[in-house]
């Protein structure tokens, strides 16, 4: 099965779209007033696959129902509103298990799929290079496997086009398509591992450079690759839609002190990012794991900046990446100053800027450069005298505390960022680094 029969035609392509019914269950100890939340979002969800929202349903349970989620009569009543819109598909906040979405649209007559699906078919509309079309059609594969079944007629359901539907039409024999989707996986799953490598290998490159890292993250749609262009002028796509860009830009950064690092752009977050895609984008994530310091990037104009600080920090956890120091940054300061000052304040340390202005953009490069002195090793060197290369080295890549000369060569103490701390081992000769070294840095 090629990418292409994987994802089918999008929306977009075939000048369509869908009318989508949105549906958010409170469930203990969720509040009604985050299922409003996920409602809006799922909402820009659902604008940005290229469908329109025509009705919400909302309900409050102590559990979902084991047969609907929702129970007979609210099943019911969600019928009769479908029919009174007229709509094409419903898409629930909550996850639905695979036989209450079967039992779902056999009640409802039409399509019945979770926020999840809404998330992948976006991913796929989005993924242009060869890693990130791989990565995305495993994690749709992923998910659509314990969910295919025979339909009317032999045939299997949700095979046609539309939001969370990008498979392409199954085949006759149910057994024959699942044995061929997992054929597939195994095959997409070899050739990441084959592109994980070579990403590897230019990660250690990169590190052999002697350069810090500093990965930017941030909530979907917060202007993290208008930051990126802002100080790089890297060109990377920018867009008012949720998951513009997926795939990673890394470019080169000089900061104030004239040192240079390496500032990297990556695919936004959402809340409850499905687990699949946070698999399949694993080896793209690594970046953020083993950076000096992530730039982690608020939208100030949000209605909630905490639920979305919060989310990012979720996904950080489930990729390892939650020790990593960040430094946050509110941005869009030009469309809600009042909220940029007011959680500038209750975030100590960070800053507010604009991106699309410039405004704060030298109080973030200043906080860069201070938070990655912060973290970086310090270190003792014996150079000798016949390796200026050495010296040089260090104060390009570091910064160097104190020097005095000796017997054997200069005795140099420096900050050094840790690729450069590797590549001068041979000339360390006593760690530096104390007890009394700022607050904020990590062990290695």
């Amino acid at each position: 099965m090629s990418y292409d029969e994987a994802l089918g035609a999008t929306l977009i392509e075939r000048g369509i779209r869908e009318k989508i019914v949105l549906v958010g269950v409170t469930i203990p100890p969720a509040r009604a007033d985050e299922t409003e939340a996920e409602l809006d979002e799922l909402d820009l969800l659902v604008d940005t696959a290229g469908a329109d929202v025509v009705a919400r349903l909302e309900q409050r349970r102590d559990r979902p129902d084991p047969s609907t989620f929702v129970g007979r009569g609210k099943a019911e009543e969600l019928r009769e509103l479908c029919l009174a819109v007229d709509a094409d598909t419903v898409v629930f906040t909550n996850d639905l298990a695979p036989a209450q979405q079967y039992n779902l649209e056999k009640l409802l007559g039409r399509t019945a799929i979770e926020r999840t699906a809404v998330i992948l078919d976006i991913f796929a509309q989005n993924a242009h290079t060869l890693e990130g079309r791989a990565q995305v059609e495993l994690a749709l594969l992923q998910y659509r496997l314990p969910r295919l079944r025979r339909g009317a007629k032999g045939r299997l359901s949700q095979q046609g086009g539309g939001i969370g539907t990008r498979q392409g039409p199954g085949e006759t024999k149910l057994e024959t398509d699942r044995r061929r989707l997992t054929r597939r996986i195994a095959r997409l799953q070899r050739d990441l591992t084959d592109l994980q490598r070579n990403r590897q290998l230019q990660r250690r490159s990169r590190s052999r450079s002697g350069l810090a890292n500093v990965t930017i993250v941030g909530y979907t749609n917060a202007g993290k690759s208008t930051l990126l262009n802002r100080l790089t002028a890297a060109g990377v796509l920018v867009e008012d839609r949720l998951f513009a860009t997926l795939d990673p830009t890394t470019r080169r950064l000089s900061l104030p002190g004239g040192e240079p690092v390496l500032l990297t752009d990556t695919v936004g977050f959402v809340r409850r990012l499905p687990h699949g895609l946070v698999e399949a984008f694993k080896s793209t994530l690594e970046v953020v794991a083993e950076a000096d310091l992530l730039v982690h990037v608020v939208d100030a104009s949000s209605a909630d900046p905490e639920a979305q600080i919060d989310a990012v920090h979720a996904v950080l956890g489930e990729i390892h990446a939650g020790d990593v120091p960040e430094l946050v940054v509110f941005n869009k300061a030009d469309l809600a100053p009042e909220e940029a000052r007011r959680q500038v304040k209750l975030h100590p340390g960070s800053v507010a800027i604009s991106s699309k202005t410039g405004q704060g953009v030298d109080d973030l490069l200043t906080a860069t450069s201070d938070r990655l002195r912060a973290v970086a090793e310090v270190i003792e060197l014996l150079v000798p005298y016949d390796r200026g290369d050495v010296l040089a080295a260090l104060h390009r890549e570091g910064e160097v505390l104190a020097s005095e000369h000796e017997d054997a060569g200069i005795h140099v103490r420096a900050r050094l960022s840790r690729p450069s701390t590797g590549r001068l081992a041979e000339f360390v000769v006593r760690d530096a680094t104390l007890a009394g070294q700022p607050a904020g840095s990590r062990p290695h």
